[in-house]
């Protein structure tokens, strides 16, 4: 079986800094990547719009320049959030919009992830005049949607998570207070989140990975594969069966590709484990794999139909510009991965990490 399928988007993905980044965007070209949404968590962040890069902040300027040096350039579209911090103003809005380098700001919950420690809590933002600024000038604003500072037990148990406590208790007052804000909610991993994004009003979108798809918190603690570890980490089987559903269901166009690809040269270190999984190169047979596991066949039109929108259209209709009408194929065959040498150091994506063959190959 061959699929002939639109050049993809990613929208989400990181390709940090410094001498590898090359080796990670080739890897995604390589794998029918048109563009991509390149998160600003880099050290230093993103949280300017214009002007050179300083010690303490790239500009969104700055870092396509950077980008684009290394290979960026060749991709149809390339998006740039602003890191909303302290320091993100309204008139900072305001003038990225009018310049045309700011579509999309990035919400980090203080300390929730990797480099995320500029981030401030989204009670500081709801009701605020950058938010409003948003509104006004059409800007996304891309969110990791964790409630942060929990204890343990609050973090993560049986009933609860950080996701669906974000999703419960601070999306609505964020939806009622901002009723025209678009939002992307950024890889979703639980049946809270996806029946959220289904019936909230306005424009309002989500990204899954692969990995969500895929895996369940049973697949991460089993041996501890830690080339699963992300954030937001992987649940449990009834919240991938959520966003399986969510997915597959025919001309849905809420949820969209955004693998969230995270390159670490070490993921185990002395205080903890590097959160994210690396899928340059892979993402799109990882999403066809996890489509299959749904039952869905993606030889007939129906099942073709459901991954093109999934992968390939529904995230540009989100973002509002134009689809690629370049096209790429993959193969139902058996194919591996392999270590990525890099300049920085080596790179083992998700399925050599977890040991796994993966079910597709791209066709050159």
């Amino acid at each position: 079986m061959i699929l002939d399928l639109p050049k993809w988007f990613d929208l989400h993905t990181h390709f940090r800094q410094g001498p590898a980044v090359p080796d990670y965007i080739q890897a995604h070209r390589a794998m029918g990547c048109a563009g991509a949404l390149a998160m600003p968590n880099t050290q230093p962040p993103v949280s300017r719009v214009t002007g050179p890069a300083t010690p303490t902040a790239w500009s969104i300027e700055s870092y396509r320049a950077e980008l684009s040096a290394a290979g960026a350039d060749a991709f149809e579209k390339l998006i740039i959030p602003l890191y909303l911090t302290r320091e993100t103003t309204a008139a900072m809005i305001a003038e990225g919009a009018a310049s045309g380098l700011l579509q999309a700001c990035k919400y980090y919950p203080p300390h929730g992830t990797t480099n995320a420690e500029h981030g401030m809590p989204m009670d500081d933002l709801i009701g605020s005049d950058v938010l409003r600024a948003m509104e006004d000038h059409n800007i996304i604003l891309c969110i990791h949607g964790e409630q942060h500072g929990l204890s343990g037990p609050d973090y993560i148990d049986a009933a609860h998570n950080a996701e669906t406590r974000f999703y419960t208790e601070r999306m609505p007052r964020l939806i009622a207070a901002h009723p025209r804000l678009r939002i992307v909610c950024e890889h979703i991993t639980t049946r809270t989140a996806a029946e959220f994004v289904k019936s909230a009003p306005g424009d309002i979108g989500a990204t899954i990975t692969p990995q969500h798809l895929l895996y369940t918190l049973g697949h991460l603690i089993q041996g501890l594969k830690y080339h699963l570890y992300c954030l937001p980490i992987v649940k449990f089987a009834e919240d991938r069966e959520a966003l399986r559903q969510a997915v597959i269901v025919p001309g849905q166009s809420r949820f969209f590709a955004g693998t969230d690809s995270a390159p670490h040269t070490t993921k185990a270190t002395a205080c903890g484990c590097a959160a994210g999984c690396f899928t340059g190169g892979c993402a799109p047979q990882l999403y066809a794999m996890a489509f299959e596991e749904t039952g869905i066949d993606l030889g007939t039109d129906a099942g073709r139909t459901a991954f093109e929108n999934f992968l390939s259209l529904n995230g540009p209709a989100f973002y509002r510009f134009p689809g690629s009408t370049q096209r790429f194929r993959m193969e139902k065959a058996p194919s591996n991965t392999t270590v990525l040498d890099t300049p920085a150091g080596p790179v083992t994506p998700l399925p050599t990490g977890m040991g796994v063959e993966l079910a597709w190959r791209i066709k050159a």
